[in-house]
């Protein structure tokens, strides 16, 4: 690609090798990559960007709960935007996509749970995703799209539209020749599918900072090819 219902607030923790936070990802050289999404952009529950969000939802201010903080250590050429917001949906999210992106070089597009959460019908999610995906290409950004991570405290009964959300984003990437990062995949629980494994979610419905963690390998790897 470069030569690419309101979720609830529960602290996160990470393992004792992980490395401590320094400086948040943002604009500062390299390759400027907008993270434009959910809280799942944005690194909830144990990290938000906004510290007025932070302050207000009880978010942490532990800066490796990003999969963009990850990404950036995996490979220092990347930049980060954190445009990520608690709790939007994707007709939400798409207005900011302009400003966001002002700038960058690369766009991941992120989003969905919160549609299904908030019982939004799944082709308008799908519809706002392309749009997202599309304008990010008319703009020249390299464009990636994410799919939907399972959901442990909507499980078993949010598994059929998560797979059916994720089905439609697929073929939104096979359409406008983009890549999806498969974010599902890497969290699921293989012994218990539907679930994010235990040690990879901090509250059930967000990553812990060990599944931030494989998020930001697998979107670096993606931005590198």
């Amino acid at each position: 690609m470069l030569a690419a219902a309101a979720l609830l607030a529960l602290p996160g923790c990470g393992s004792d090798d992980e490395p401590s936070a320094t400086t948040a990802p943002e604009d500062g050289g390299g390759v400027v990559v907008t993270a434009l999404g959910d809280s799942i952009s944005a690194g909830n529950p144990a990290y938000d960007p906004d510290p007025g969000r932070r302050a207000a939802l009880g978010f942490g201010d532990d800066e490796r709960s990003q999969y963009e903080f990850w990404a950036e250590r995996a490979d220092p050429r990347l930049s980060f935007r954190n445009c990520g917001v608690f709790g939007q949906r994707t007709d939400e999210i798409a207005p900011r996509l302009d400003a966001c992106a002002e700038g960058a070089e690369a766009l991941i597009v992120q989003g969905g749970i919160n549609d299904i959460a908030q019982g939004r019908p799944l082709p308008a999610a799908a519809a706002d995703l392309r749009a997202m995906a599309e304008r990010g290409l008319d703009l020249g950004l390299d464009v990636l799209l994410v799919d939907v991570l399972p959901w442990n405290n909507g499980h078993p009964a949010a598994d059929r539209p998560i797979a059916e959300l994720n089905r439609r984003i697929e073929a939104i990437g096979r359409d406008l020749g983009v890549d999806v990062i498969g974010f599902h995949d890497a969290l699921e629980d293989p012994g218990r599918p539907g679930v994010m494994a235990p040690r990879l979610t901090a509250d059930g419905d967000h990553p812990s900072i060990a599944g931030y963690r494989l998020l930001g390998a697998r979107v670096a790897d993606a931005l590198e090819r």
